[in-house]
């Protein structure tokens, strides 16, 4: 596949290498401009290239957004039509400032990035993982011990194609239900970036 990405920083660097890892071609972009990427892109190889943000939308066959939440109405709307979108953000309000629809219960993050992006396919997942452990911690299916991230996300095809990606990275996979349940793997929250197994993080995601 062709993965965009919307957000160039730890996570989305992280995502990339291993993306090229499992012989995808990426596309990165951020909000400084495709110069400002020149260095990551030499280090991913020849299947790495930098675009603008609305670039990186147009080429991905799925684009992954992963910028500071504050950030999300500046995700392009029209290049992402009918497109698998995975959620990596975390709502952290010392760096995005107050939501209070967030703060009350009453909208999760990615529910706000999906009503942003009415029209694509919003699936939330790689956000409870230090980018470093996402290149340390996959290992091959079947490993004993493998740790497993969650995904939630509205539509059944969307998640299983992110379920793979996932797999394909060296993670088991639980799936945490709809979108509006992504809360369950926020900041603070069980779930949130210790090292579980799959049964283990079914059991914290059942605690929040």
């Amino acid at each position: 596949m062709v993965i965009g990405f919307i957000g160039s920083g730890h996570i989305g660097s992280a995502l990339a290498r291993l993306a090229v890892g499992a012989g995808h071609t990426v596309v990165m972009s951020n909000s400084r401009g495709p110069e400002t990427l020149a260095d990551l892109v030499e280090s991913l190889g020849p299947a790495a290239s930098a675009s603008t943000v609305e670039g990186a939308a147009e080429a991905g066959d799925i684009v992954v957004v992963t910028v500071p939440f504050h950030a999300y109405r500046r995700v392009p709307v029209e290049p992402l039509a009918g497109k698998i979108v995975i959620d990596t953000n975390n709502y952290y309000f010392e760096r995005d400032g107050r939501f209070p629809e967030i703060d009350s219960g009453a909208k999760t993050p990615s529910g706000l990035l999906q009503e942003h992006l009415p029209t694509s396919r919003v699936v939330k997942g790689f956000n409870n993982i230090m980018a470093a452990h996402l290149l340390s911690d996959g290992t091959p299916p079947g490993t004993p011990g493998r740790r497993a991230l969650p995904i939630a996300g509205d539509d059944p095809e969307a998640k299983k194609v992110v379920a793979d990606l996932t797999d394909s990275f060296g993670f088991d996979v639980v799936d945490v239900g709809p979108l509006s349940e992504g809360w369950r793997h926020d900041r603070d929250r069980p779930a949130y970036v210790s090292r579980f197994t799959a049964e283990e993080l079914r059991a914290a995601l059942a605690k929040a």
